[in-house]
């Protein structure tokens, strides 16, 4: 059944996808960045709506008092698509650091680059690191919530990677608040296999870390509030091998 479900969602992913994709023209003619922004929030909730009805899973978001009201820096976990739909319609103005290979996809590509989104090319080394950062900058200035995924990769639930130090210079770029964020999404959408699973998908936004915290102690201290969350909201905090077991997280 979670295969007949994983390909009746990426039927509708694909066409979806193409129909809107056709659509934006005129947007990208109009070359708006706050009608290109809207269009993909329409876009990510549509994908979300039909992930819900089609997979039977439920989505879940707690903390979001936690979410200040100008300017972020969402420091989350990343395991599954599913982490880059999810902040679209969950923040006012998201602003995704995404890889550049992402700009380069038909139809999507365009549209990434007139919403807003940061591209960032991970062979590019320090020269990419500080276009980067200007880039992330001018968003916060632009009081846009610039969502970051640390571990550089979709991963397992509960798997255990180095965090990338380019959050390191992001932090000390910023001057918003910084944000943890965690999730089960690899439970029901994993990112190695077609199938979809029925269940609760949680995340879970967690306090600021503090204002202090910067240079050498951010990535314990977000490793520390991510470890804190999961326990706290029953999350998995140790690898998951099968994804079809998914009584973790639905509390």
């Amino acid at each position: 059944m979670s295969f007949v479900r994983g390909s009746l969602f990426n039927l509708y992913l694909l066409i979806l996808t193409l129909i809107m994709g056709v659509f934006a023209f005129p947007i990208r003619l109009l070359n708006r960045r706050d009608a290109a922004l809207g269009y993909a929030k329409l876009w990510s909730k549509a994908v979300l709506w039909g992930l819900e009805r089609l997979c039977g899973i439920r989505i879940v978001i707690s903390g979001q008092e936690n979410l200040p009201d100008g300017p972020a820096l969402i420091a989350s976990q990343h395991q599954s698509f599913f982490d880059g739909f999810v902040w679209m319609n969950t923040v006012p103005l998201p602003a995704y650091v995404i890889k550049k290979e992402l700009t380069s996809i038909p139809l999507v590509g365009p549209m990434l680059i007139l919403s807003g989104m940061i591209p960032v090319d991970r062979s590019g080394g320090s020269q990419a690191l500080r276009g980067m950062m200007d880039a992330v900058a001018k968003a916060q200035g632009a009081g846009r919530q610039i969502i970051i995924f640390p571990q550089g990769t979709r991963t397992k639930p509960g798997q255990q990677v180095p965090l990338q130090n380019g959050v390191i210079a992001l932090a000390r770029q910023a001057t918003c608040p910084i944000i943890p964020v965690v999730t089960n999404s690899g439970l029901f959408w994993p990112h190695s296999h077609w199938r979809k699973y029925p269940g609760t998908l949680r995340v879970v936004i967690g306090e600021p870390l503090a204002a202090s915290t910067k240079g050498r102690e951010l990535i314990p201290a977000i490793n520390k509030a991510w470890d804190a969350l999961c326990q706290q909201y029953d999350l998995p905090c140790d690898p998951v091998e099968n994804s079809v077991d998914v009584k973790q997280g639905t509390k």
